[in-house]
């Protein structure tokens, strides 16, 4: 896709994909469409700033439309001497508060921690698996530990469910031995959601014939719990099968962490989750004390919780490795069974394997230099004056008093993402024309 010439509109929540294919981000934020030039990464800078920027804005108006509703309520003498022009900017400053919509609250989210497992979660030892003549686990020997938080990698179909039934006892191998640690308390998140029944509320999906769930040994009411996970009190009787699937998936995830776990089991838990509950549910699972496998396509996702990955490599071969999904890519790079030519005793140099040459990089022009080496500085620039741009646009007087100044502003804001696209289009061309 980033070597296709023409215009690419996708919608994804892949992180990894957006930074590495994305030139801009359009955003839907509370009704409005915001448009951001650069990958996620530099949305994620750009939009922090602007929250951070409107969050100072609205203390402000916050703060005078308090001290203007002080004196509107002041004794009989300020009322019959009060300028009428000040009343109706009180009016409209009501007005421009009451339509303002504030960010949608964030997911709380909170694991019940169960028991305290024994320290080997599960022993494998020269396992092996087959359906018919597909082999599915060829002489698999691994041994996983509490706390260890494995991530499973394949191709669809190459077998992860099966392998992860095996390593919790749900299903035999053919052959081989595998050995269950003591007291585990396992959960699971199935991205098939199976787990959800249609016809059910979600109040009954929670606490089946109760109001309250127990957390960490605290007792919640279930319309409080739900709230946590951005479900009104007023949906907590709606039936599972009104939720969109963002919304099932944001009920198994309570669902799941209702229940007392040492071990938990998540398939695919990032599809249709939004990227602020993602990052949500990646800081709760590296502070989990229990064991988590974990099944997703997600490579952020995987390299920000997993301590160690098991993966597919073709024919039933299974192989562990440290780290998570982009440890395991540098990693696979390398040859594994790379000969090591060792020099015999007295030799002056050592039989090497032939390297291949190392391209030499194009000298660019001095004017494509000097070129190159201006862009970040108007780079900086173009963001800077889009900063202070942004800020004057989240003043309510600009929208109310000066219109003409709201719309000189907005043209000049359009015309810097232009140049700052260009100059971003400018700099990527001339990299590569000196790489290649």
């Amino acid at each position: 896709m980033r070597d296709y010439k023409g215009s690419v509109l996708f919608i994804t929540h892949d992180r990894s994909f957006l930074d590495n294919v994305a030139t801009r981000i359009i955003e839907l934020d509370r009704g409005r469409l915001l448009s951001f030039p650069g990958n996620f990464t530099a949305y994620q800078l750009r939009k922090a700033e602007q929250l951070e920027i409107e969050e100072v804005e609205n203390a402000k108006f916050d703060k005078f439309l308090a001290q203007e509703e002080i004196w509107i309520r002041k004794g009989v003498q300020a009322r019959r001497t009060r300028d009428e022009g000040r009343v109706r900017r009180l009016e409209a400053l009501r007005m421009t508060r009451s339509v303002r919509r504030d960010q949608q609250g964030q997911v709380r989210l909170d694991v019940s921690a169960g028991e305290r497992s024994g320290k080997i979660v599960a022993e494998l030892d020269s396992v092996n698996k087959s359906y018919g003549s597909k082999v599915i686990v060829r002489d698999f020997s691994a041994t996983l530990l509490r706390g260890d938080k494995v991530g499973l990698i394949g191709l669809n179909g190459a077998g992860k469910t099966t392998l992860l039934k095996m390593i919790l006892g749900e299903e035999e191998p053919d052959s081989g031995v595998i050995r269950q640690g003591t007291k585990l308390q396992v959960a699971y998140f199935d991205q098939m959601r199976a787990q959800l029944n249609e016809d059910d509320s979600l109040a009954d999906t929670i606490a089946p014939g109760s109001d309250w769930v127990e957390i960490n040994g605290q007792r919640k009411h279930v319309m409080t719990y739900l709230n946590d996970f951005l479900f009104a009190p007023e949906r907590a009787r709606s039936p599972v099968k009104s939720l969109s699937g963002g919304e099932r998936n944001r009920l198994l995830l309570a669902r799941l962490f209702a229940k007392p776990a040492n071990v938990l089991v998540l398939d695919e838990p990032t599809n249709d989750l939004d990227i602020d509950t993602l990052e949500l549910l990646e800081e709760l699972l590296e502070e989990y004390t229990g064991t988590v496998f974990l099944v997703s396509h997600d490579r952020t996702f995987l390299d920000n919780v997993v301590t160690q990955v098991i993966v597919a490599e073709g024919d039933g071969m299974w192989r562990e490795y440290i780290g998570g999904y982009s440890d395991w890519e540098r990693v696979r790079r390398v040859p594994l069974t790379a000969p090591v030519v060792k020099a015999a005793k007295g030799d002056v140099k050592a039989a090497a394997e032939p390297v291949a040459a190392v391209p030499k990089q194009k000298k660019l022009s001095y004017k494509e230099q000097r070129e190159l080496d201006a862009l970040p500085v108007l780079i900086a620039g173009i963001e800077a004056e889009q900063k202070t741009i942004s800020a004057k646009l989240a003043d309510p007087d600009v929208y109310k008093q000066k219109p003409e100044e709201l719309q000189r502003l907005n043209q000049r804001f359009a015309k810097l993402d232009g140049e700052l696209l260009e100059a971003l289009e400018k700099w990527e061309q001339i990299e590569t024309r000196g790489k290649n």
